[in-house]
């Protein structure tokens, strides 16, 4: 039996964390990452050098990876002094790669072979963009970075994104990939900053609406402050629909555990609180067409809340013998 083809679609923590619990059960798996970050050393490195962001492709290359600790060690070292503060080894590889290499794609794919990566690695696109926020209070916002930042600051929220220039090309092997999966998964992440900025591409929401597999929403846990408040999971559907149309999903995952009272209590303080699907959520879905599937996804250590992705993982493959 031919292995099950999947395509994971986002940026941040998220992303690289279910691709760790995914290449256990194929080796087709392909990620497709957001180059929208301007922050951190992402950022210094895009504007010294003119590249596109590396963070999040960085550690995506490693989460497929089956490299001996010491390298992932090695690729996610920061520099701690000198010019290189803040910098990562990995960050830099892949800036000398691309600057051996045709573009930026092709340096990401060199990388992926030197460290022998399950899989393949895609930034959504080549072309240089930047993400622009309007927000409710009529501010407009350029910069992924600055974008949370200032939410905050104005006590305000974010109406709508767009990537600036719009409507860039995907790259190429995305809108194909897409389209001869069998599973293609979005999220789990920032609305705003990591799915949005992927969908708002060229031809890639169209892709996700006419491909035969299955497409699933991962749900966030948690809302985030400075970037969604929103605590109803029919409000992260409604956003994507918002900015390029509905139909995009079969299927939402969603967590059905309650947090514990001590561990909740520290998120309030941060102004983060536990997504919920209620009733409406239920109906909302039901009446898009969507399937719902609840478990108890969450895995709290230490009072830091995060996806149980081997769980998760087991029920990613049920969808896929179904």
């Amino acid at each position: 039996m031919a292995e099950a083809k999947i395509v994971v679609i986002g940026g941040g923590t998220g992303l690289s964390v279910i691709l760790k619990g995914l290449k256990k059960i194929t080796s087709q798996i392909t990620a497709i990452v957001t180059v929208a970050d301007d922050g951190g050393g992402s950022g210094v490195l895009r504007e010294d050098l003119g590249m596109l962001p590396p963070g999040d492709i960085r550690a995506c290359l490693i989460a497929l990876s089956d490299v001996e600790p010491i390298l992932e060690e090695l690729f996610n070292y920061r520099y701690e002094n000198g010019h290189l503060k803040g910098q990562s080894f990995g960050n830099l590889m892949i800036a000398a790669m691309t600057g051996i290499s045709k573009d930026f794609r092709d340096a990401v794919i060199k990388v992926g072979e030197i460290i022998a990566i399950n899989g393949r690695v895609l930034p959504v696109t080549t072309q240089n963009i930047h993400l622009e926020a309007t927000l409710m209070n009529g501010k407009v916002v350029l910069g992924e970075s600055k974008i949370p930042l200032s939410v905050i600051k104005d006590q305000t929220a974010i109406d709508r994104v767009v990537l600036v220039p719009p409507e860039p090309s995907p790259t190429e092997g995305v809108i194909e990939a897409i389209h001869e999966a069998d599973l293609v998964i979005v999220g789990p992440g920032s609305i705003y900053t990591s799915i949005l900025p992927n969908l708002l591409v060229r031809g890639v929401a169209d892709a996700l609406r006419g491909t035969s597999a299955k497409v699933a929403y991962i749900a966030n846990l948690m809302t985030q402050p400075g970037e969604t408040d929103e605590e109803h999971l029919k409000g992260y559907l409604q956003v994507m629909e918002r900015h390029v149309g509905g139909g995009l999903f079969d299927l939402v995952f969603a967590n059905s555990e309650h947090l514990d009272r001590e561990t909740r209590e520290i998120y309030k303080k941060q102004n983060a609180f536990p997504v919920k699907t209620t009733k409406r959520d239920r109906q909302f879905l039901e009446e898009k067409g969507i399937r719902l599937v609840e478990n108890k996804y969450i895995d709290v250590v230490k009072h830091y809340c995060r996806h149980d992705f081997d769980l998760l993982v087991k029920d990613l493959q049920k969808e896929l013998r179904s």
